[in-house]
């Protein structure tokens, strides 16, 4: 039988945005808890670069796993389950629904991410995060010097071609049958800066240890490469915030304001799910900025309603002092 839990507020989601947010909600003594898959995009990378702090580079899934337990630490609770409906229910608040349990909180933050559709390639799969990579900002640096590809066929392909060259002079372009359909601008600039297409169909990858070393083309031409970047697009997980009346771009992003609320009253977004640049120490922040704005809506709402909790005094209570001695701590203070 399904048990109703109930949080202050609920996080949808436990990657770095929504830990960083569990983070700033515990220590602020807000009820909160994380709900989350475990499927993190975080997890994916097995050697972060650019993450703040680290200068010899972090696990995605030690930031995960650490961040959990930096939240825990503060009181912040989890759990594991896969949310599938969302609604507004009476007095503002709100009823989730998962596979495991329903949960009612009256603020909700949606760190719920995305998805980076990975190139439909034969044998590709154990290159993820070694040398199939989805971020030029992310991973640029880590191939420079080295022969690159670029999987795709619209402008963004074109531009992430362009876009690699200050790392390496070694840039191609695979469509994999698909017809190019950048522009005749992005055409022209591919010609000038003599980037190389091959439209053929990829019939298989050779690696070594995780570690791309050719393309195998249907034509029997073999294309040596040590990465290969992927442009198929993303999947955002907004069903969630569209249930919940919130506004959704063209492409599918959750659109939030400066303090990271949507457009639904009570509702924020903060990470890969909204238009910022999906980078983990940006998520992360974006965390910490909804966290912080959540907190001081609830404290403005517990002033209105005279409801603001104050801790238990008997175990924080002020002991009469006399003046003499009150008067040796100011001065000596």
């Amino acid at each position: 039988m399904n048990r109703l839990l109930k949080a202050q507020v609920i996080i949808v989601g436990g990657g770095l945005a929504g830990l960083s947010a569990a983070i700033y909600l515990g220590r602020a003594m807000r009820d909160t808890l994380v709900v989350a898959s475990g499927k993190s995009m975080a997890r994916w990378e097995p050697d972060v670069e650019n993450y703040l702090g680290f200068p010899n580079g972090i696990s995605g899934e030690k930031l995960i796993a650490d961040g959990e337990r930096q939240a825990r630490k503060y009181g912040v609770r989890f759990r594991r389950d896969k949310i599938l409906t969302a609604k507004r229910i009476k007095a503002g608040d709100f009823r989730l629904r998962g596979q495991k349990g329903t949960y009612r909180c009256s603020r909700l933050l949606l760190a719920t991410g995305i998805f980076h559709i990975p190139p439909d390639i034969p044998g590709i799969a154990p290159c993820l995060g070694h040398s199939l990579f989805f971020c030029k900002d992310c991973d640029g640096h880590r191939v420079r010097g080295q022969p690159l590809a670029i999987y795709g066929w619209t402008n963004e392909a074109a531009e992430y071609a362009l876009g690699m060259l200050p790392y390496t002079s070694a840039v191609a372009i695979v469509t994999d049958t698909r017809k190019p359909r950048w522009d005749s601008r992005h055409g022209r600039l591919l010609k000038e800066y003599k980037i190389p297409v091959f439209t053929e169909c990829i019939i298989r990858v050779v690696h070594r240890r995780r570690q791309l070393r050719s393309l195998q083309f249907a034509d029997g031409v073999s294309l040596a490469v040590r990465a290969l970047f992927a442009t198929r697009g993303d999947i955002y997980f907004n069903k969630l915030a569209r249930a919940l009346g919130a506004k959704v771009d063209a492409e599918g992003q959750i659109l939030v304001d400066s303090c990271m609320q949507t457009s639904a009253k009570g509702v924020y977004a903060s990470g890969c799910v909204t238009p910022a640049n999906c980078q983990m120490i940006i998520a992360a922040g974006q965390g910490a900025t909804a966290a912080q704005a959540m907190n001081r809506d609830l404290f403005e709402e517990s002033l209105r309603t005279h409801s603001l909790l104050r801790p238990d005094i008997s175990s924080a209570r002020l002991r009469h002092q006399r003046p003499e001695r009150l008067a040796v701590m100011v001065s000596t203070g």
